[in-house]
């Protein structure tokens, strides 16, 4: 054990807490251990690690869907550490200020917990001295406040920040556009309000239309194994929730580059400045307090894939802009108030039409409501509901014809069936 360098056990229906031997692997570079019914509390197990000498080596640390409990802390002590993920848990309690001596740590997941009634503040100010940080999950938990402002001046090698599903209150701190290397910010289901920031357009690894590399790795260190080297790397996933479904992306995820603002109580318009961030590939503004017109400048964003604009005050007509997105595959713009006849394009007809539903002054295609230029005029000089005598014989002869096809067709089958 004290020359091992790796070691990864998902899921091997590991219980109980880690054997104290651990903390003795003086070469232990990755420890990686979820998904397996490791219990008690968190402070324990860290205390098993750190009382031998791992606690200088160790540089990830995966412990994510167990069952561990208690607070955050003593991590002071791995110095280190690039990646601690902890997500899907019950970890509650308080977070110390440990965290932020990890100085080296660029991956921090603590999403799904039970971090209940605790102010953002709670992550201390420390945690501000994690100026390498590049992950940042800590979703699906219940902290509160406003968010803070340094984590656009302190954490700015960010590139996915997820506060989804906590109660965060409060505008979106304008501090965030210096997030520039940023390409998953989700803030989606709290209760922020006010207007967007139009600076969002700083957002430059969104901004850039292609990404030359399809993943997000952490760290870079080698392993030796019977004299052959390996290089090896981590990587980062996301979980991304889209109509209810949840997809994990990791090997994918630097292709990502996603806004999701859903769920809360923002108002105003779109800036148009979002839509000069040309990379991007889904935006979620649903179901917040959203007016006015989809801007036509929506053309831009060429490799939107993904578009949720439902359930907010839209009007207006629908931005012929949208046509010219040839890769936008699902669209949602239902529950608006949006008016007028639907821009004839390539794509925009080819969707159900619940994709508009809600929307009442609507009209054209798909939707069965005709606009009034759609509407036929009668022929001048004959009346709607006349009938020439040629139009009552064409329909009896029409009719006979497929009496007569209807009966040849069931004798000819059961004919069969008695063969």
């Amino acid at each position: 054990m004290v020359s091992l360098r790796y070691l990864s056990l998902p899921p091997t229906e590991l219980e109980g807490g880690i054997p104290n031997f651990f903390g003795n692997s003086c070469s232990l570079n990755i420890l990686r251990l979820p998904f397996n019914y490791l219990n008690g509390q968190l402070s324990e197990l860290i205390q098993s690690l750190s009382g031998g000498c791992m606690v200088n080596s160790l540089e990830s640390l995966y412990l994510g869907a167990n069952d561990l409990t208690g607070p955050i802390h003593d991590f002071g002590g791995f110095s280190s550490l690039k990646e601690l993920r902890l997500r899907e848990n019950r970890l509650n309690g308080t977070i110390n200020k440990s965290l932020g001596q990890l100085s080296k740590l660029e991956s921090l997941s603590l999403g799904r917990n039970s971090f209940t009634g605790l102010t953002f503040s709670t992550l201390p100010s420390s945690s501000r001295n994690c100026s390498q940080l590049r992950a940042l999950d800590l979703k699906k938990n219940a902290f509160f406040g406003e968010i803070p402002t340094w984590i656009g001046g302190s954490l700015q090698n960010l590139t996915v920040l997820s506060l989804k599903s906590n109660k965060f209150h409060g505008n979106i701190p304008y501090q965030l556009c210096n997030l520039r290397f940023i390409q998953v910010l989700d803030l989606s289901s709290n209760i922020l309000s006010r207007k967007i920031p139009k600076c969002f357009y700083n957002f430059s690894a969104i901004t850039q239309e292609r990404s030359s590399n399809p993943t997000i790795g952490f760290g870079q260190y080698v392993v030796v194994h019977l004299g052959i080297a390996y290089e090896f790397s981590y990587l980062d996933t996301l979980q991304w929730t889209w109509k209810g479904s949840e997809n994990e992306y990791e090997n994918t995820l630097g292709l990502v580059k996603c806004l999701d603002l859903s769920n809360n109580k923002l108002c105003g318009a779109i800036p148009e400045e979002i839509m000069d961030v040309l990379g991007l590939i889904a935006s979620n503004l649903s179901r917040n307090n959203l007016i006015g017109a989809i801007p036509p400048k929506i053309r831009q964003l060429k490799s939107l894939d993904f578009l949720d604009l439902s359930r907010n005050r839209f009007s207006g007509s629908i931005s012929s802009g949208l046509t010219q997105l040839s890769r936008l595959g699902v669209l949602d713009l239902s529950d608006n108030s949006s008016s007028g006849k639907i821009s004839l394009g390539t794509q925009i007809q080819s969707f159900n039409p619940s994709v508009y539903a809600g929307n009442l002054e609507l009209c054209g295609l798909p939707l069965q409501n005709k606009c009034p230029d759609e509407e036929s005029a009668p022929c001048p000089g004959i009346e709607d509901d006349a009938n020439t005598p040629e139009d009552e014989d064409d329909q009896f002869i029409t009719l006979g014809f497929y009496m007569s096809l209807i009966l040849g067709f069931c004798v000819g089958f059961w004919e069969s069936v008695e063969l």
